[in-house]
C-alpha cells in the first residue's frame, strides 16, 4: 500500500522559491519607522505609569519591618574550625609548635658597627654555628659581669665566633628582667661592642627569650674602621 504524499511537500528549492514568490509564507521583514509610529501609543510611558499607579499610597516606615538576614557557617564547618582551632592550640602548648621567639615582645636583637640587620635575624634562624655557651641563670649582676667577661675572653683566644649567653626571662623580677638587660648593655655599650658583629634572642629549642646569641669579630674594630662611612651612604 503506497503511503499518501502530503500536497504540502515540495520537492525542490524551486518550488520553494515560488512559493515565497507567491507571498505564501508570513512576512518576517523589520517594520520599517512608518509602521512602528502607527503601533506607538499616543500616551507616554509616564502617563501610563500614573494611570496604573492612581490611588496607591505608599507605607510610611514605621509601618513595615526591614527583614535582617544572617548567614550563619553550616553546623559541619563550625565543628572542623573548632577542631583545627584546639589542635593548634595543643601543639603550641605541648610541643611550642607554631610559636616564634621573634613576635613576642620579649625578642632582642643588635649589629656591630657598619653590620646590615639581616645579620641578626639570620643568627636568630640558626644560620650561625653556636660553638659554646655560659649559663648566668640565677646569679647576682657582679657574679654574672666576672663570668661573661670571662667566658667572651676564653671565645676571643679560643676562635669561637659563636656563643649562647643563657640569663633567663627574669619572670621572678618584680619589674624587668635584669640580667637579660645587662647582657644587653654590655654588649652594645662596654668594650665588648668593637667584637660584636650581632645579637640576637635565641630559639626555642635553645632557651628562647632567656637566652641570647653572640656572633664575634675574630679581632675588634679599628677606630679608623668605627667611624668609617657605611657603603651606599649619602650624607
Amino acid at each position: 500500500m503506497k503511503s499518501r504524499k502530503s500536497p504540502y511537500t515540495l520537492r525542490s528549492f524551486q518550488e520553494l522559491k515560488v512559493v515565497l514568490d507567491l507571498k505564501s509564507l508570513p512576512d518576517h521583514r523589520p517594520l520599517g519607522s512608518k509602521e512602528r509610529g502607527k503601533r506607538k501609543s499616543s500616551e507616554s510611558e509616564k502617563e501610563l505609569l500614573e494611570r496604573a499607579m492612581e490611588g496607591v499610597t505608599p507605607l510610611s516606615k514605621e509601618k513595615y519591618a526591614e527583614r535582617i538576614f544572617i548567614a550563619e557557617p553550616a553546623e559541619g564547618f563550625k565543628k572542623k574550625d573548632d577542631a583545627e582551632t584546639l589542635k593548634r592550640l595543643e601543639d603550641l602548648i605541648h610541643y611550642g609548635k607554631g610559636f616564634n621567639v621573634c613576635d613576642t615582645p620579649e625578642y632582642i636583637e643588635g649589629t656591630g658597627y657598619h653590620v646590615h640587620r639581616e645579620v641578626a635575624k639570620r643568627l636568630h634562624q640558626g644560620e650561625f654555628s653556636i660553638q659554646a655557651f655560659v649559663d648566668l641563670h640565677g646569679m647576682v649582676v657582679e657574679d654574672a659581669k666576672e663570668v661573661f667577661e670571662r667566658f667572651l675572653k676564653w671565645a676571643v683566644i679560643a676562635g669561637k665566633t659563636g656563643v649562647l649567653v643563657v640569663h633567663g626571662r627574669g619572670l621572678s623580677s618584680p619589674a624587668e628582667p635584669v640580667l637579660k638587660k645587662k647582657v644587653e648593655e654590655w654588649l652594645t655599650r662596654g668594650s665588648w661592642r668593637k667584637w660584636v658583629v650581632a645579637y640576637s634572642s635565641a630559639r626555642k629549642c635553645d632557651g628562647g627569650a632567656g637566652a641570647t646569641y653572640i656572633l664575634l669579630r675574630q679581632r675588634p674594630v679599628s677606630k679608623r674602621f668605627k667611624f668609617k662611612r657605611p657603603v651606599g651612604a649619602t650624607s
